[in-house]
């Protein structure tokens, strides 16, 4: 009699329980934050190998460039030409990297898009808590721009450009976003935090704090932001 005293009790708490009153309630998922271009009309931007001026040999210029168009490709009203695309379109030119406004607008031509975006890591740090560096420059064809006759390529290689070491002066041509995110800050773990939002497993054994451990998503998290200062500027006219 006991027993089956003991087991009508035990029932009635396992169903308790699973009713919700002991049950952990199920985490949900977030919502990530939308970007999207000003203005109506959608814009074709390609991306170009980024440029590495952190000193670290870590850092692969065409793992960057994916991650970077990873982050593009998720701007509502823009289409994004993929960094083989422009690859393919500098060993045609014989240039390694753009340099110039010139060199830059040959590839747009090439590609007959609108805008190139050239990407800069300037700091590198994988180690938690990680630091990453790094600029945006966009080079868009101007109001009223005509195309002029094809490039030759002699002058393209030989045209005027700043040191290897040195990242592209401001020039009206283009327009330029620089960041540097280190996790130590609490206002940049903040910022990393509300982007992991709807970007993650909640369930998962690390979830937002993956972010913090894994550099390629620690990096998208700033190719991230750098795209929404560029947004901001062109927005705000430059």
């Amino acid at each position: 009699m006991c027993n089956s005293r003991w087991i009508a009790i035990r029932s009635i708490l396992l169903a308790a329980c699973l009713s919700g009153g002991c049950a952990e309630k199920a985490k949900q998922y977030g919502r990530e934050r939308q970007l999207a271009m000003p203005g109506p009309q959608t814009r074709v931007w390609a991306v170009a190998p980024v440029i590495n001026l952190s000193g670290q040999r870590g850092v692969d210029p065409l793992l960057q460039a994916d991650l970077l168009y990873q982050q593009l490709q998720t701007v509502q009203g823009l289409t994004v030409i993929p960094v083989d695309k422009v690859a393919q379109v500098y060993a045609a030119l014989r240039i390694e990297r753009v340099q110039t406004p010139e060199q830059a607008f040959a590839v747009i031509e090439t590609l007959g898009c609108e805008g190139l975006i050239v990407g800069t890591v300037t700091q590198f740090d994988p180690y938690n808590p990680p630091k990453f560096g790094g600029s945006l420059q966009l080079f868009e064809k101007p109001g009223g721009y005509t195309r002029p006759p094809p490039p030759d390529v002699r002058d393209l290689i030989n045209s005027a450009a700043p040191p290897p070491t040195e990242s592209l002066p401001e020039a009206p041509q283009f327009v330029q976003v620089v960041g540097m995110y280190d996790a130590v800050n609490g206002t940049v773990r903040d910022a990393v935090l509300d982007y992991a939002a709807g970007r993650h497993e909640p369930v998962g054994p690390m979830a937002e704090r993956e972010y913090f451990a894994s550099m390629e998503r620690y990096a998208g998290f700033s190719w991230h932001t750098l795209t929404e200062q560029l947004l901001v500027r062109i927005r705000n006219g430059r």
